[in-house]
C-alpha cells in the first residue's frame, strides 16, 4: 500500500492525496518521498494534466511532520561516511521539493510549468509545511484548531527540507525568525497574517478553491527564481539586513547560551544562504542540517524529547491490565496544587469533586479554573461556552460523601504524614472497593503513607509539578505493595490530562527531587566555599540549565529547603551529609530572606517582585575568594551532582527505565535539554571519561562525587547507557 494516491478530474486537475496507512495523522517516511516523487513525475509528464493539488486524506490535518524515528536512524544507515550519506539523503529531499517548485518550467526563461497548489485541511507541521512552501500557492481551511509551523528547533534540529531557506526568502530573516528560531505555531488566520500561507477558505470550499486557482493560469514563478529578487528586510550586505543579522545573532546566543547547536546552525544557513542563488542556498542548508544531525546533541534531543517521550505517553511501561480510564476524580485539598489538578482534569472532560475543609476554600480552588478560562477567553483561545462546560464538571464542596462514585482520588493536602493519614481514612469510609487512592507528595515515602490505607495495593503516589497546568511531567511512585491496577490507573489518568508520566519505585525523594536537591545543594555549598555567586549562576546557564541553583532556591522558597533539610537530617542522623549547605540555608532563613515570595532571597527584588540581581549581603556574609575555580569545574560539579544521583537511582532500582530518567529530568527540572538528559549526557561524554572525572571530583571535593559501581563497571567495559539499558537493548 502507498501513502500517496493521485486522481485526475475532467478539468485536468490532478489531486494527490496524502493518507499515511495506519496513522491518525500523516507522517513522512522514505517510501513516502519516493511515492510523491513518482506521482509528481507522472503529473508533469501527462499532457492531460493542467495542474496539481496536494492535499490530505486525514480529517482536520495535513501532516504532523517527518517520522523522527527515521531521522534518528539516518546517521546509522548512512554507511562508512555518515556525513556524506546524510548530505546526499537531504539533497534527495531537496530535489523532490525543487521539482514541485519548478514544476516543469524552462530553467532559462521560466516559461511553461504546471501550477501546483497545497490544500491544508488543518495542522501542517515540519515537512507538512515544507512541502506546501515548495508549492505555488497554499490554501488552508478555516480551522481554528489547526497548528501551522516549523517546530523542529524544539527537538534539537531545524527545518532541513527547504523550510529554512524558503521561509527566510518569503518573509525575510526578521519575519521568519519566530517561526524558525522559536518554533512558533499559528492557526490558519495568524499564519496568513504572518505571510506563511496564502489563503484561508471555508473547509467545504478548500479543494474547489485550490482547483479554481490551478485552472486560472496563474504566474507560478517564485520570487527567488525571478531576476532582480531582493530579500525582504534586506540581505546581509544591505544596511538594514546587516542590522537584522547582528540582532538575530545576539538573540540566538542570548536565548541559547550557545549550547543548542541547531539554533546556531539555522542562523548560519539563513545568513550564508542569503548571499547566494537559491539552489546554492539549499546546498548550504543541507550542509548545516547534516552538521546538526552529526552532532550527538541532536540525536539525544530527538531520542528523549520525541521518541522516548512519545513512547512513555503511549504507555511503554504500562502494566498489562484492562483500560483504566478515569470517569470521576476526587481531589482533596483545594490549594494551589489541588486547584491545578482539578483544572487539568476538567479540561480533559473528567468530572471532578474538589474538597476542602471549608466551602470558602473549596470555592477559591474552583475559582482557579474560572481565572484560567477567563484568561483564555481574553486571548480568544477559549469560548464562553467552553468555560461553562469545564466549570460544570467541577463540584466544590466540603462533603466527603460526594466522593462515593469516584474511581480515582488524588489527595493534595499538607505535606504531613498525620494529615494525609487522616484524609485517607475519611475517604475510605465513602469510596467503593475499586477506587484507587493517589497521594500527591514530593518527599514523603509512599510505602509509609500506604499504612493508613485498608488496601495498599490500590494506594499509589502521584507527584505533580507546580504549576500543574504548565508542567508536563507527572511522577508516579509505586509503594512496596502497590498493584498493577493502581499503576495502570495512574498512567491512564496522566494520559487523559495530556501529561508525560514516569513510573518510579518508592525511595527517599523518589527520582526528580533526589536529583535536583544535590544540584541546589552544590550551588549553595560553593557559596560557602567563596565561589562567586555570579559564576555559579552563569556557569549553570551556560551549560544549559534553565535556572541557576540559587535562583531555583528563590523560586521554590528558602523555607521549603529548610523544612526538607530538617526532615532529612532527622531521618538520616549522623549520615546526613549537608551540614555546610544548612549553614547558608538556615542563615538565609533567619535573615527572613525566603525567596521570591518574600521579595528577598539569594537575589534582590523590587517592590513588584521583579528580580534585580544577586543580593550583595550574600558576599558580605560569605566573602568571595580571591582564587576562583574555572568555569568547567563549576559546571561539572553542578551536572555530575545530578547525573550521579540518576545513576544511583537506576542502580538501586528506583528507576526501571533510563528513558524515564532522561525524559523526567528534562521535563521535571530542566536538566540541560541539549544533552537529552543525564544518561544521554553520560553517553555523550563517555562512561570512561565520566568515571575518571568523578574520581578527580571526589579527590578534590568529597565522596558525594564517588563513582557508582554501575558507572565504574560500564567504564571498564566501555559501555554506553543506551546500548546497555535502552529499549533496543531490552528487546534484543
Amino acid at each position: 500500500m502507498t501513502d500517496f494516491t493521485m486522481t485526475t478530474d475532467a478539468d485536468g486537475v490532478a489531486t494527490i492525496v496524502w493518507d499515511t496507512v495506519g496513522k491518525s495523522m500523516n507522517v513522512m517516511n522514505q517510501q513516502g518521498f519516493t511515492d510523491l516523487d513518482a506521482l509528481i513525475d507522472q503529473a508533469l509528464a501527462d499532457d492531460a494534466v493542467k495542474g496539481v493539488v496536494i492535499t490530505s486524506g486525514k480529517d482536520g490535518s495535513f501532516a504532523g511532520g517527518m517520522d523522527l524515528n527515521i531521522i534518528a536512524r539516518m546517521k546509522e544507515s548512512a554507511g562508512d561516511d555518515p556525513a556524506r550519506g546524510l548530505f546526499e539523503g537531504v539533497m534527495g529531499m531537496h530535489a523532490i521539493l525543487r521539482k514541485i517548485e519548478r514544476a516543469g518550467m524552462d530553467p532559462k526563461t521560466n516559461k511553461g510549468g504546471k501550477p501546483i497548489a497545497a490544500a491544508l485541511p488543518g495542522t501542517a507541521l515540519g515537512i507538512g509545511l515544507e512541502i506546501p512552501l515548495a508549492c505555488h500557492r497554499i490554501f488552508a481551511a478555516d480551522n481554528p484548531k489547526a497548528k501551522i509551523g516549523l517546530p523542529e528547533i524544539m527537538v534539537g534540529i531545524f527545518p532541513g527540507a527547504g523550510g529554512t531557506t524558503r521561509l527566510a526568502r518569503k518573509l525575510g530573516a526578521m519575519g521568519a525568525s519566530p517561526l524558525l528560531l522559536e518554533g512558533k505555531l499559528n492557526d490558519p488566520i495568524r499564519a496568513k497574517a504572518a505571510g506563511v500561507i496564502d489563503e484561508v477558505v471555508p473547509a467545504a470550499d478548500l479543494l474547489s478553491a485550490a482547483k479554481a486557482w490551478v485552472l486560472s493560469e496563474p504566474n507560478i514563478v517564485k520570487p527567488w527564481d525571478e531576476k532582480g529578487y531582493k530579500m525582504p528586510g534586506g540581505a546581509p550586505y544591505h544596511p538594514a539586513g546587516f542590522m537584522t543579522f547582528v540582532g538575530a545573532s545576539a538573540m540566538v546566543n542570548g536565548k541559547t547560551q550557545g549550547v543548542y547547536p541547531a539554533a546556531k546552525a539555522l542562523l548560519s544557513a539563513v545568513y550564508e544562504g542569503a548571499l547566494v542563488p537559491f539552489d546554492t542556498a539549499l546546498k548550504i542548508e543541507a550542509r548545516w542540517f547534516t552538521h546538526v544531525l552529526m552532532n550527538p546533541s541532536s540525536s539525544a534531543m530527538i531520542r528523549s524529547l520525541f521518541i522516548n517521550k512519545e513512547a512513555l505517553e503511549k504507555g511503554a511501561n504500562r502494566p498489562d491490565t484492562p483500560d483504566q480510564k478515569v470517569r470521576k476524580v476526587g481531589v482533596i485539598g483545594a490549594g494551589m496544587m489541588g486547584a491545578g489538578i482539578a483544572l487539568v482534569s476538567a479540561l480533559a472532560g473528567i468530572q471532578v469533586v474538589l474538597i476542602d475543609s471549608t466551602q470558602e476554600a473549596a470555592d477559591k480552588g474552583k475559582s482557579y479554573t474560572t481565572a484560567y478560562m477567563d484568561k483564555g477567553i481574553s486571548r480568544k483561545k477559549v469560548t464562553p461556552e467552553k468555560k461553562e462546560t469545564v466549570l460544570d464538571l467541577i463540584t466544590a464542596t466540603t462533603d466527603y460523601a460526594a466522593l462515593s462514585d469516584c474511581d480515582l482520588i488524588v489527595e493534595a493536602v499538607f505535606e504531613h504524614p498525620g494529615v494525609k493519614a487522616e484524609v485517607t481514612a475519611k475517604v475510605q469510609v465513602v469510596t467503593g472497593p475499586d477506587c484507587i487512592f493517589a497521594t500527591n507528595t514530593s518527599t514523603l515515602p509512599i510505602s509509609e503513607l500506604a499504612k493508613a490505607s485498608n488496601d495498599p495495593e490500590k494506594f499509589i503516589g502521584i507527584h505533580f509539578f507546580s504549576p500543574v497546568d504548565k508542567m508536563m511531567l507527572v511522577e508516579i511512585i509505586k509503594g512496596k505493595q502497590t498493584g498493577d491496577v493502581a499503576v495502570a490507573k495512574a498512567l491512564d489518568f496522566v494520559r487523559q490530562i495530556r501529561k508525560t508520566p514516569i513510573v518510579v519505585n518508592d525511595a527517599r525523594f523518589f527520582y526528580a527531587n533526589r536529583c535536583i536537591i544535590p544540584y541546589i545543594n552544590e550551588g549553595i555549598r560553593m557559596v560557602k566555599e567563596g565561589v562567586a555567586p555570579a559564576l555559579i549562576e552563569n556557569a549553570a546557564k551556560l551549560v544549559g540549565m534553565p535556572l541557576g541553583p540559587l535562583q531555583l532556591v528563590d523560586e521554590t522558597s528558602v523555607d521549603l529547603g529548610v523544612k526538607i533539610a530538617k526532615a532529612t537530617k532527622a531521618a538520616m542522623g549522623d549520615a546526613y551529609p549537608d551540614g555546610e549547605v544548612d549553614e547558608v540555608l538556615f542563615w538565609m532563613f533567619n535573615q527572613k530572606r525566603l525567596g521570591r515570595k518574600s521579595n528577598a532571597g539569594f537575589y534582590s527584588y523590587d517592590d513588584k517582585g521583579k528580580r534585580q540581581g544577586l543580593w550583595e549581603g550574600l558576599s558580605a556574609q560569605y566573602p568571595v575568594a580571591d582564587d576562583q575555580p574555572d568555569l568547567i569545574t563549576v559546571q561539572h560539579r553542578l551536572l555530575f551532582a545530578q547525573a550521579l544521583e540518576a545513576v544511583r537511582a537506576l542502580e538501586e532500582g528506583v528507576l526501571e527505565d533510563i528513558r524515564e530518567g532522561d525524559v523526567g529530568a528534562i521535563l521535571g527540572w530542566g536538566f540541560a535539554p541539549w544533552s537529552g538528559g543525564p544518561f544521554s549526557w553520560l553517553d555523550i561524554i563517555g562512561t570512561p571519561y565520566a568515571a575518571e572525572r568523578c574520581d578527580q571530583l571526589t579527590a578534590q571535593f568529597g565522596t558525594r562525587f564517588a563513582t557508582p559501581d554501575l558507572l565504574r563497571e560500564m567504564a571498564e567495559e566501555g559501555q554506553a547507557f543506551y546500548a546497555r539499558f535502552g529499549a533496543a537493548a531490552k528487546a534484543a
